[in-house]
């Protein structure tokens, strides 16, 4: 069958021949559409794609055996000389050194030149006396007459450039890359080294690829690559093996993230039972679960340990679950959280510090969240941890255009759209993968601006965790306010012996201020090695 890259290699009248062979109409149609026709025909019919191109590589082979035959290749005939009786010696002498030449550099025609000169010989039987002078003459003459031919020969014959010899790298080096498609119709596949930005390493994807392999802004994209030739900047791909850990069979034929359907989560995500295991995600998996396609929001005032909240939640999801694919979006954050978070945590760190502009928060983002899409599409688990998604609407708030509604606090009314899109793409998705999203907002921070942003996310998520200063101020960690903290539906999650004995533990602490209850509760807990262990233990 025909690649790709060998259809648009060939001249407009061969690939006429080749879709007259598929019957495709080829009138009024330009190069690349003629390609994706004859691509297509051939996803059609196989067969016929088979026997079509066995035929075009016996006629390419014909071809070239015709152009590299010598027998096509005329001989030339030497050049006749005339002679003139008036200046016999000097045109003698002139033949014999032609022919000394000859003899040197085109030693094939030594024979034919001895016949001519014999039968010049029997055609002037007079000239004998002469020739024998002229044969003494060419005796003392002989190695300047040589030197001359080859100066006559050299000036003739310029010395030719030696030919670049151009090796096949083709499918030697593998590249991998998450694509980002342009407005022209090409993409190019960024890579996590560099945050999904410009990069030395990017490979250019063409458009007819991104169109035969129905590929979208997000989808992780393996295959071969070649070196650029002249004139070329970038790497391009010539060969896709895998989209998304699929096969690009499998991947042309997916449902749009758009249009799956979306249910609450019932495959809870365990937090506890690992060697890091704290009090922190104890406390969380007993008052505020997680499950697969959750959408939560931490609420934390400044310095409650929301981050190193995030970084035991990561922990905990990378030993319990390997089959989640988890990213950590770091955003508008400190240069030394990223460095700490990157190195203490097994999963995907995609930062964005604090000294950058706005418009990288943004890029940032929209490519996480289209990579996390096209997973979920390809039936992938997904786990996004954002902090924060305050500092991201803040972002965004400056990178749109002004609408003329200015909210509270200088925020567009336009500019919380796309964040709020971000936080409602997480969902379980019907017989198929999941996007979770646990995202902190910041509250009493002093800014208007970042309380009419938590008031728009407020009841948007299905998992609600609050953080409370005063605890973290008396050093108790986690500082987390059990009665403020929940979960929607948390009996998908949760067996109903366990759901009655929460609810008993609830109203317990229904009179404690947060304080009392965080400290009874983890003077518990203690006494315990797990939380079912300390669930079983109320009883007593």
């Amino acid at each position: 069958m025909f690649e790709v890259m060998d259809l648009s290699g060939r001249a407009l009248p061969e690939l006429k021949d080749i879709a007259k062979a598929f019957s495709i109409d080829s009138k009024g149609l330009a190069k690349a559409e003629l390609v994706l026709k004859i691509v297509d025909e051939q996803i059609a019919n196989p067969e016929l794609a088979i026997t079509v191109s066995e035929n075009f590589s016996k006629r390419d082979h014909k071809h070239m055996a015709k152009e590299k035959d010598p027998k096509d290749q005329k001989e030339k005939r030497p050049r006749k000389v005339k002679l003139d009786p008036m200046a016999e010696h000097h045109v003698t002498e002139s033949v014999n050194s032609t022919t000394e030449e000859e003899h040197i550099v085109q030693p094939v025609q030594e024979t034919t030149q001895e016949t001519k000169t014999e039968t010049s010989s029997n055609d002037q039987p007079v000239r004998e006396d002469n020739s024998e002078v002229v044969e003494s003459s060419e005796t003392h003459q002989e190695p300047e007459t040589s030197h001359h031919a080859e100066v006559e020969h050299n000036t003739n014959n310029p010395v030719k450039k030696p030919e670049k010899v151009y090796y096949n790298f083709d499918n030697i080096v593998f590249a991998a890359g998450v694509l980002e498609i342009m407005p022209d119709g090409y993409g190019f596949l960024r890579s996590s080294d560099y945050n999904y930005l410009n990069s030395p390493d990017d490979v250019y994807v063409s458009q007819s690829q991104i169109k035969l392999f129905g590929l979208r802004s997000g989808d992780v994209v393996k295959g071969g690559v070649r070196p650029p030739k002249e004139g070329e900047k970038y790497f391009p791909l010539i060969k896709v093996d895998q989209i998304n850990g699929r096969d690009p069979g499998f991947v042309r034929d997916r449902v749009m993230f758009e249009y799956l359907t979306p249910l609450f989560p019932y495959e809870k995500i365990k937090l506890t039972g690992h060697p890091q295991e704290n009090m922190s995600t104890r406390v969380m998996d007993l008052f505020s679960p997680i499950g697969k396609g959750q959408r939560g929001l931490i609420v934390a005032q400044p310095k409650t340990g929301k981050t190193v909240l995030l970084k035991d939640v990561a922990n905990a999801i990378a030993y319990n679950h390997p089959e989640i694919y988890l990213i950590i979006l770091l955003i508008d954050e400190r240069p030394e959280e990223v460095t700490d978070m990157a190195r203490s945590v097994k999963a995907e760190v995609v930062s964005s510090t604090f000294d950058e502009p706005a418009e990288k928060h943004v890029k940032i983002a929209n490519i996480v969240l289209e990579k996390a899409k096209r997973m979920v599409e390809c039936g992938h688990d997904v786990v996004i941890l954002l902090d924060s998604i305050t500092r991201l609407a803040r972002a965004y708030n400056t990178v749109s255009p002004a609408s003329g509604k200015v909210l509270t606090g200088g925020v567009d009314a336009n500019a919380l759209h796309k964040p709020k899109r971000f936080f409602g793409a997480a969902r379980k998705v019907e017989n198929g993968g999941s996007l979770t999203i646990l995202a902190t907002a910041l509250t009493d921070t002093g800014s208007k601006m970042d309380e009419v942003i938590f008031e728009e996310f407020k009841g948007t998520g299905n998992m609600e965790l609050q953080l409370d200063r005063k605890l973290s101020n008396r050093r108790i960690y986690p500082a987390i306010d059990l009665l403020a903290s929940s979960t929607r539906r948390d009996d998908l999650l949760i067996d109903k012996e366990s759901l009655s004995r929460l609810w008993v533990l609830r109203k317990h602490l229904g009179d404690m201020n947060p304080q009392e209850a965080m400290e009874f509760l983890l003077e518990r807990l203690r006494r315990s090695q797990t939380n079912e262990e300390f669930l079983i233990s109320m009883n007593g």
